[in-house]
């Protein structure tokens, strides 16, 4: 990963945006959709900064970022100290896909592939589900039942399944169903060579899924980096014999 993605609430903060012409425009209308104020130059408060220019757009970027703001410079990532992705928005779900300022192209491509993928209601979905939150409380009190029950959910024809557009509608009958929490289980992945593009789909959903993942020590960072940044890694020798709840995984390693 060459960028940290973040998402940034601009909701009534200041940016600077220097510049006119379409770039200008459409940079804009992005900090507009965010709920941003807009200023022509620098002002007390402001944070972040956009430059839109041709001649002298690396004085006014250094300027800016003398005062303490991250710049970003249309069309010179040498210059950025961040880049704007690509954005599906189906709000409040947002997708960004960054290149690190390698292909504009690149990403809206990746976008325009996307958009086509998820169903317009998703958005709704999320709000419905922020909107249970304390029903979901109510059903499974200890967190990681919960967690367990709305993955379940989500999962690829689960009750919720995002990609179906009528999984808002029903929402309120999972939450009314008798159905228990998923039980305790291990399962093994048997990797191939040390590249994580080497992954199967299957092995790197159970990696973004996985509540502990057990492994031996020279499993490679970069296949333990595949796995969810709050599952639990356990260095051992064998797989265990009573796997703790949720899911565990057992990451068996290159014969050769």
């Amino acid at each position: 990963m060459e960028q940290l993605p973040i998402f940034l609430n601009l909701r009534g903060r200041t940016v600077v945006l220097v510049g006119e012409g379409e770039a200008a425009d459409a940079k804009a209308r992005l900090i507009a959709r965010a709920g941003g104020r807009i200023v022509p130059a620098w002002e007390a408060g402001a944070t972040l900064a956009f430059v839109a220019l041709g001649d002298g757009a690396e004085k006014v970027a250094a300027d800016l970022r003398a005062r303490g703001l991250l710049v970003n410079v249309v069309d010179r990532p040498d210059l950025c100290d961040f880049t704007t992705p690509a954005i599906v928005d189906r709000a409040p779900v947002t997708i960004a896909i960054g290149t690190g300022g390698a292909s504009a192209g690149l990403a809206k491509a990746v976008r325009q592939r996307i958009e086509t993928l998820l169903p317009p209601r998703l958005g709704a979905l999320a709000s419905a589900l922020r909107a249970a939150r304390d029903a979901m409380k109510a059903r499974w009190p200890a967190a990681a039942d919960r967690r367990r029950a709305i993955d379940a959910a989500l999962a690829p024809g689960g009750a919720l399944d995002p990609l179906d557009d009528n999984a808002t509608d029903r929402v309120a009958d999972w939450l009314a169903t008798d159905a228990a929490t998923p039980a305790s289980r291990l399962e093994t992945i048997a990797l191939t060579s040390s590249d994580p593009d080497d992954l199967t789909l299957r092995a790197a959903r159970l990696l973004g899924e996985a509540d502990h993942v057990f492994h031996p020590v020279p499993i490679p960072a970069a296949i333990l980096d595949r796995a969810r940044a709050d599952a639990v890694r356990h260095v051992a020798a064998t797989p265990p014999a009573d796997p703790p709840p949720g899911l565990s995984l057992w990451l068996a390693p290159p014969t050769s």
